[in-house]
């Protein structure tokens, strides 16, 4: 049953967290990985924007993966796309990670709940084991067992990630396979946004089914928080971002954009308001 929530209790708990992060709770959102058709030119938009610094690890002859970091601490990843991705026509996108205790099980238990599993569980060398899952309706996520890398190890400064949203056509399904999978639990607010939850703490939402796009494929839709909303979405029209929506207010919530990086990677800048 979806249940009423306070905006304004939310508020206080998402700006009361801690900035550093030991360790993500089964079910939390623990990594954000960036899928593009240039790192080089990605790199220079996203340092410039959020003051990330980086550094690149080989993964093969003329392939690197570069970790983003935000005050020494791992804040997002990037990679150049496989060919076999481009030709099937994914657009560059930003990944998305669940934190779980068991990645076979997980992965079979999404399975049993009519997700559909593209890869995994496989080994991340030693840093964890993971596995690449669509929900029913489309929306595509990875989970994360972590070993040597925990993930995300900084959280609501300006230039970190702060909340997700799923865009769905069928909220109802989707809110039915993360309770069984992740065990989330949701809760209904204004205009008829969905909070989700784990383990007692608000991690994201489902806007309604109205505001969707026509043929908008089903998918997770990130937000980084920033200090000025109007200031950030201005920089990154300058660094070449293209603005969809925004910026905007949310009443008694924050300001944010909705917005493109210059390889067309989509995902949200997000101001919260004091309280």
């Amino acid at each position: 049953m979806v249940e009423p929530v306070d905006f304004h209790q939310v508020c206080i708990a998402y700006t009361a967290r801690m900035p550093h992060v030991d360790q993500h709770s089964p079910g939390a959102f623990c990594w954000v990985e960036l899928a593009t058709t240039d790192q080089l030119l990605a790199k220079a938009f996203y340092t410039s924007l959020f003051g990330w610094r980086y550094s690149d690890s080989p993964m093969g002859p003329n392939d690197y993966y570069t970790m983003f970091q935000l005050e020494g601490c791992n804040a997002a990843a990037c990679y150049t796309m496989r060919p076999d991705e481009q030709t099937l026509g994914i657009p560059p996108h930003w990944n998305l990670y669940v934190a779980v205790d068991n990645a076979d099980a997980v992965t079979r238990r999404a399975a049993d709940c009519d997700g559909k599993v593209f890869c995994g569980p496989f080994d991340v060398s030693t840093h964890g084991r993971m596995s690449t899952i669509a929900d029913p309706t489309g929306a595509v996520f990875s989970i994360w067992q972590p070993n040597d890398n925990t993930g995300l190890a900084i959280s609501h400064q300006h230039g970190a990630f702060c909340w997700a949203d799923l865009s769905t056509p069928d909220p109802a399904r989707a809110i039915q396979f993360y309770t069984d999978v992740f065990g989330w639990s949701t809760r209904g607010g204004a205009i008829d946004y969905i909070h989700i939850g784990n383990a007692g703490q608000e991690i994201g939402g489902i806007p309604p089914v109205s505001f969707r796009q026509p043929h908008e494929p089903p998918h997770w839709q990130l937000y980084f928080q920033v200090d000025d909303c109007d200031a950030a979405t201005e920089l990154a029209i300058q660094l070449g971002a293209n603005v969809f929506v925004g910026p905007m207010s949310v009443e008694d919530v924050g300001r944010m954009t909705v917005l493109a990086d210059p390889q067309g990677a989509v995902f949200s800048l997000f101001q919260p308001f004091p309280h």
